[in-house]
């Protein structure tokens, strides 16, 4: 194993030349001990630096130097043929192992990584899925965390709750050692013994000397704590440590987990470590840095060697002195842009709080309890609200680390970061909104890319609703970039060299392994979204076979939206769907003809279901009437004949009858007083109560605006209100799940005129209207010319010509009356 290539340079000797390796024992992520660690180089002067960390990565050292580099970044290894069983090795500015690496290569001193490699790792735990009988990525559990398999820094995460001894044992070091030294807090304890104390004051190795003394108690106590996996990890250390003292004579520095030290201090043979080693599962691997985020640092993402608050360790860390003051600062600063009024006697008063409280609790300094107890009573004024922001965004914190753009990185990488830079989309750790106008070029290419990348599993952004207008040439997004997403980007590199070819690539291997209609009509949209005119003709294909086999009503029904909603994305996107319209006509028209036959009969969960078919059917031949693509005029003529056939037949559910009457009533092909007819006869005593509420759900239930045309139509709310008095005591309790499904829907200012119009009775509202003492806002008759003032608005919103002036003029009368 070689070391990476430095140039060489004077520099003096230090106590690394003595007897035997240095052994630093760090606390990953720890801001104490990468200031230890840094003055503990400085003193020692060693030959070459030892880092805990996987051998691979020794190429990938000097990059650390390279100033577009910026932590937190993570070593990112993966299976070369499967890239989604991969492992991290986080670094932060304040981890110990960086602060080594950076030090070593500042120096010109050689520095190695020498735990054991990533390819034992990651074949590790595909032993162990294997025989779980799971096919899934590790990823989520992170199977490596570059601290061992779940090393919290000092040693293993674990439940103290066991006996000594036994080989199950599973520990937290830092925990036995905060109880035994009277803490009911490791974080607290670890504060106070290392991160509030100075580094480099007298003998710079003392820290890890006493350290090394509580591991090697702890070790004689618990042996392995737990993880059986660390021996072998710690024997493949060994070898590497005698290899680079026979290499080295100006001595050798080892930084690495403190549960490790006395490990490798342990005196064995070499025979012994190598037969531990023996017969190991190894993988083909590749390895790069790839960035990291603060928030992914924090034990609450899961992440084995987490802490609680990156954020605060890496303003300790940063600090050059004061640090209770300057964090003080910072968080009134966040609180100001939040407008929140802090001002700078707060600042004071919640330092001096903070130190009272340190003083009061026998702290060598304030912590960070004691300055979340300050901020939460001086700034927040004693809310938890607040104080959850100052956690979320300075405790913990979103800061995204950079990597140069020389690191190995997979062709698809590559071509994704072109595409970042080429349209201004910095990926950031903090979730923000992206608002997009698809009539602007930039904009537009912005959506396919994302679009594209969310085909790929790559969900950098998620679709979002709009808070300004709703037309098909407005996007909103809500972009967050995750670690991870590397790692969907290496395992979307299968599918091609660039974003465009791999999503084609995608596409259609998705389309051919499609279970579903609706499963293939939903790619063909995402495919148009996407910008995918290559893979459209595969799509199409797959899409027109299924169509034509497939028999269930249900299944065109629910395909037959998605699809029609994707002829909307034409005209926008400049993309042909002549295709696709000529599919969604064919489709139309078997769930025409296949629908009457198949609403007979339904019990009341398929008849509500077939019921919410039937919307979208209407939403999507409205759509489809209206597409050029389609080519096909007649459709809504054909539609409204199905719904007449649905309206009419004693064997449809009522709530389907009573829906078809409703669209045909909104649509204008059916007279209010025929509504009223249709409605008289399903209320009458011989209809069963049952099926009567079932129609009114479907008539002015389901969200469509049922409760305001009661409240404009007097007739048919006395119709129901009729119906209602009269059900039989017997029948009511039956009926009245439906009715309290269907009114409870209604917004709380519908249900309160409703009831004022029935406490009224009928023929009253008409009365007082009339006579200038109802209700405000109603006439007796309509207004023609308040009515007409707003057309020419209207026109100019829905984009309409003048010669559709006379329908709008229609449809506004029929709201008016």
């Amino acid at each position: 194993m070689g070391g990476n290539q430095v140039t060489a340079v004077e520099r003096p000797v230090g106590r690394a030349a003595e007897a035997g390796p240095v052994l630093l024992g760090v606390r990953h992520h720890g801001p104490g001990s990468a200031r230890a660690v840094r003055a503990a180089l400085e003193e020692t002067r060693p030959g070459v630096v030892l880092i805990e960390g996987p051998p691979e990565a020794d190429a990938l050292i000097p990059l650390a130097a390279d100033e577009e580099m910026r932590p937190p970044v993570a070593l990112l290894a993966h299976a070369v043929d499967e890239p989604g069983r991969s492992a991290f090795w986080p670094l932060a500015e304040f981890s110990p192992e960086w602060v080594a690496l950076r030090w070593a290569v500042e120096q010109g001193i050689p520095a190695r990584f020498i735990d054991l490699p990533a390819a034992h790792t990651l074949a590790w735990g595909r032993q162990e899925d294997e025989a779980a009988g799971e096919g899934e990525s590790p990823l989520d559990a992170e199977t490596a965390d570059g601290e061992g398999e779940g090393d919290d820094g000092a040693g293993p995460d674990t439940a103290p709750d066991t006996a000594p001894g036994s080989a199950d044992v599973r520990i937290d070091p830092l925990g036995v050692l905060a109880e035994t030294a009277g803490y009911d807090d490791p974080e607290r304890w670890w504060e106070d013994v290392v991160e509030h104390r100075g580094a480099g004051e007298g003998d710079a190795l003392a820290p890890f000397t006493a350290l090394e003394e509580a591991m090697g108690a702890l070790r004689e106590t618990y042996g392995s704590g737990g993880h059986d996996r660390d021996l072998v990890r710690e024997a493949y250390m060994r070898l590497q440590v005698r290899a680079a003292q026979r290499e080295f004579e100006d001595g050798v520095a080892v930084v690495c987990g403190a549960w490790h030290v006395p490990a490798l201090r342990q005196r064995t043979t070499v025979a012994a470590d190598k037969a531990l080693l023996k017969g190991l599962p190894k993988v083909k691997t590749d390895m790069t840095w790839v960035p990291w985020t603060h928030r992914r640092l924090s034990r609450t993402s899961g992440y084995g060697a987490g802490i609680d608050s990156p954020g605060w360790y890496g303003h300790l860390f940063s600090a050059p002195d004061r640090p209770v003051e300057r964090w003080m600062t910072k968080v009134a600063g966040l609180l100001r842009e939040e407008d929140r009024i802090v001002s700078s006697a707060h600042v004071i008063e919640a330092v001096r709080l903070a130190e009272t409280l340190a003083a009061m609790r026998g702290r060598p300094l304030p912590g960070l309890s004691e300055t979340t107890d300050a901020v939460r009573a001086v700034m927040c004024e004693g809310s938890d609200v607040p104080l959850a922001l100052v956690r979320d965004r300075l405790v913990v914190g979103d800061v995204l680390g950079e990597v140069p753009s020389t690191a190995p990185a997979v062709p698809l990488q590559r071509d994704l970061a072109r595409l970042q830079r080429r349209l201004r989309l910095k990926p950031e750790a903090l979730e923000r909104e992206l608002e997009l106008d698809l009539r602007k070029e930039t904009d537009s290419a912005r959506s396919r890319l994302l679009h594209r990348l969310r085909l790929l599993g790559i969900a950098w952004g998620e679709p979002a609703a709009s808070r300004g207008s709703t037309g098909t040439f407005r996007e909103t997004w809500r972009l967050r970039w995750e670690p991870e997403l590397s790692v969907r980007v290496a395992e979307a590199g299968v599918w091609g060299t660039t974003v465009l070819s791999a999503a084609t690539a995608k596409a259609e291997a998705d389309a051919v392994a499609a279970e579903g209609l609706a499963d293939v009509t939903a790619l063909a949209e995402r495919c148009l979204l996407a910008g995918l005119p290559d893979a459209l003709p595969t799509v199409m294909r797959i899409l027109a076979d299924r169509a034509a086999l497939d028999t269930d009503v249900g299944h065109l029904a629910q395909a037959l939206p998605a699809l029609v909603r994707s002829l909307r994305y034409g005209d926008v996107r400049g993309t042909d769907t002549e295709a696709l319209g000529e599919v969604a006509a064919g489709l139309a028209e078997r769930v025409f003809v296949g629908l009457p036959p198949a609403c007979a009969a339904l019990d009341a969960d398929a008849a509500e279901e077939m019921r919410r078919h039937v919307d979208a059917v209407h939403g999507a031949v409205a759509l489809l009437g209206d597409s050029p693509a389609a080519g096909h005029g007649h459709l809504r003529a054909r539609w409204q004949s199905v719904l007449r056939v649905l309206a009419g037949r004693d064997t449809v559910p009522g709530v389907i009858r009573g829906r078809a009457v409703r669209l045909l009533l909104d649509d204008g092909e059916l007279a209010q007083d025929e509504a009223a007819r249709l409605m008289g006869l399903v209320l009458s005593p011989g209809t069963p109560p049952a099926d009567a509420a079932a129609w009114i759900e479907g008539f002015v239930g389901g969200g469509s605006g049922g409760g305001m045309l009661l409240v404009h139509d007097e007739g048919l709310l006395g119709l129901v209100d009729a119906w209602l008095t009269g059900v039989p005591a017997e029948a009511f309790t039956d009926v009245l799940p439906l009715l309290r499904r269907t009114f409870s829907a209604y917004e709380p200012g519908v249900r309160r005129t409703l009831g004022e119009l029935v406490r009224r009775g009928p023929g009253a509202r008409g009365g007082a209207a009339a006579a200038g003492t109802g209700l405000p806002g109603f006439a007796a008759e309509p207004d023609p010319a308040r009515a007409d003032a707003v057309l020419p608005v209207l026109r100019l919103l829905l984009g309409m010509d003048e010669e559709d002036q006379e329908g709008i003029e229609k449809k506004l009368m029929g709201v008016a009356g």
